[in-house]
C-alpha cells in the first residue's frame, strides 16, 4: 500500500466503474446500468509511463434513505480520506444534478486535489461549460466506455501524485488472506473485527458485499492483506449479471490468495456449497483454514463435548481437504479469535516450506524400504530420486522409470509419509511423477 492512492467518487450510474476498468486495463469492477451496484471499495494498480498508483473504485455517494446507502456514502468518504487525488466523475449527458452539487461541496472541504471528470462525452455537441459552477478547476471530458481522452487523463493524474513511499514489506510482500464462504455467514463482520474499524459494509441483507475488497492489516509488526469476498452461491442461483461477476471475482480472490479462511455457519454445519468452495480452494492449491463461525450461538453443542463432535463432522464432510484445521470462532467471544493468527502463521510456514533434495532422498530411501513398490504386470516401478521445485504449496517431483507403474495408492502412501516426516499436516501438497529412463532400461 506504499503506492499513491487515487479515489474515484461520484453519484451512482455516472460511469465510475467503467472508468476504473479503463484505467486498470481490465474488467476488475462491476459495471452495470443499475444504480448503486458498486458498494465497497475496490483497489487496482495502474502503470502509466514510469509511474504506478493504486486506484479505488468506490460505491456511489447516495442520499442515505436506507442504512446500506448510508454506509455506502461512508465508504466513499473513507476512500477520499485515504487518497492522494480524487477523480470526481459526473455525467456529461445528463448535466448537473442536486446530488452532484452536494458532492462537489463535500470535495471542496476535503483539501485534496480533485480532477473533475466529465464522462460520457462521446459526441462533440456535449458541452462541459456548466460544470465550471463547481469551482473545482477545469472540467476534463472523457468517454470511459470508448477510451476517449483517457490517456490524457492519465497524463494529468500523474502530475498530482507524490513520490511513492518506501515499501513496508520487502521480498514477496504481505501474506494474502481471502475470507470466503456463502452469503451471510459473517465474513464482513469478521474482517471488520480483525481490522478494528468499519472497512467493509455489514448488513443482515445477504449478498451485501459484491466485490472482493483488499485491506492492509498490521498486526504484531507484520503486514497482511485481508480480502473480503462476495458470498459465493451456486451458479444455478446466480440470476443477475451483478451477482455473476461477484462470484467470478470471489473465485479470482481465492486464486490470488495464500491462505483462505472458509467460514461456515456453526449452526448449519457443512452444506453442498461449502464443499464446492473448499474444492475450489483445493484445486487451486491454496492453504485452507475452516472457521466454524457464530460459535457463540451454539450453546447446546458446546455443552456436549466442547465442539469436538462438530469439528469431527466438518472434517468428515470435507475429508478431501483433511489437512485444513478447523477452528470455532465468534466476534462476540474474542478469546476464540486469539488462536486465529498463530494458526495462520503456522499454516503459512508449512505452505511456504522448502525441503532440500538430500533430505527428500533420505526420506525416499526409508519410505521405499518400509513399503517397497509392488510389481505391476510383471514390471517393477522404480523411483530414482525426488526434488521440490516450488513451494506455496510444497510441490514434489518424483523421477521414475515409468509413471504408469506407480499406482495412485502408492502416491497416497508417499504423501502421508511426507506429511509425517516433514510436519506438513496443515498444508496442501502436490506430488508429480516424471519419467526418466536410465541407460540399459527398456
Amino acid at each position: 500500500m506504499s503506492l499513491p492512492l487515487v479515489a474515484i467518487v461520484g453519484r451512482p450510474n455516472v460511469g465510475k466503474s467503467t472508468l476504473f476498468n479503463r484505467l486498470v486495463g481490465g474488467r476488475r469492477a462491476i459495471a452495470e446500468k443499475t444504480p448503486g451496484v458498486t458498494r465497497d471499495r475496490l483497489y487496482g494498480k495502474v502503470t502509466w509511463l514510469d509511474s504506478e498508483f493504486l486506484v479505488i473504485d468506490t460505491g456511489g455517494i447516495i442520499v442515505p434513505e436506507k442504512e446500506v446507502e448510508n454506509q455506502v456514502r461512508k465508504q466513499a468518504l473513507l476512500a477520499m480520506q485515504e487518497a492522494s487525488l480524487i477523480l470526481f466523475v459526473v455525467d456529461g449527458r445528463q448535466g448537473i444534478t442536486p446530488l452532484d452539487e452536494e458532492i462537489a461541496g463535500i470535495l471542496r472541504r476535503q483539501e485534496k486535489p480533485v480532477i473533475l471528470v466529465v464522462n460520457k462525452m462521446e459526441k462533440e455537441e456535449h458541452q462541459v461549460g456548466e460544470f465550471y459552477r463547481f469551482g473545482l478547476a477545469d472540467p476534463f471530458p472523457v468517454s470511459a466506455a470508448h477510451g476517449f481522452n483517457t490517456g490524457d487523463l492519465l497524463d494529468n493524474i500523474i502530475t498530482f501524485l507524490p513520490e511513492p513511499a518506501p515499501s513496508v514489506t520487502e521480498g514477496e510482500g504481505p501474506m494474502r488472506i481471502a475470507v470466503a464462504g456463502r452469503p451471510n455467514v459473517g465474513k464482513s463482520s469478521l474482517v471488520n473485527f480483525l481490522l478494528g474499524e468499519e472497512r467493509v459494509i455489514v448488513s443482515d441483507e445477504p449478498g451485501t458485499t459484491r466485490d472482493a475488497v483488499d485491506t492492509l492489516l498490521k498486526r504484531d509488526g507484520k503486514d497482511y492483506i485481508l480480502v473480503d469476498t462476495a458470498g459465493i452461491r451456486k451458479k444455478s442461483k446466480v440470476r443477475e449479471n451483478i451477482e455473476y461477476y461477484s462470484v467470478m471475482r470471489s473465485l479470482r480472490a481465492i486464486e490470488n490468495a495464500d491462505i483462505v479462511l472458509l467460514l461456515l455457519d456453526a449452526g448449519e454445519g457443512v452444506i453442498e456449497q461449502d464443499q464446492r468452495i473448499a474444492g475450489y480452494v483445493r484445486d487451486n492449491g491454496k492453504a485452507l483454514i475452516i472457521l466454524l463461525h457464530k460459535w457463540d450461538r451454539q450453546k447446546a453443542l458446546r455443552r456436549q463435548d466442547g465442539g469436538k463432535e462438530s469439528s469431527a463432522r466438518v472434517r468428515e464432510l470435507l475429508k478431501f481437504v483433511s489437512y485444513a484445521p478447523v477452528l470455532p470462532t465468534s466476534i462476540y467471544e474474542p478469546w476464540l479469535l486469539k488462536r486465529l493468527f498463530p494458526l495462520i502463521e503456522a499454516v503459512y510456514e508449512q505452505y511456504n516450506r522448502r525441503i532440500t533434495t538430500p533430505h527428500l532422498n533420505r526420506f525416499l530411501e526409508d519410505a521405499t524400504a518400509v513399503n517397497p513398490l509392488p510389481t505391476h504386470r510383471g514390471k517393477k516401478g522404480r523411483i530414482y530420486y525426488c526434488t521440490q521445485p516450488t513451494a506455496k504449496p510444497p510441490t514434489f517431483v518424483f523421477f521414475v522409470n515409468d509413471s504408469s507403474l506407480i499406482h495412485f495408492s502408492y502416491m497416497r502412501y508417499l504423501e502421508n509419509r511426507l506429511r509425517e516426516a516433514f510436519a506438513l499436516e496443515h498444508t496442501p501438497v502436490k506430488l508429480m511423477l516424471k519419467t526418466r529412463r536410465r541407460k540399459g532400461e527398456g
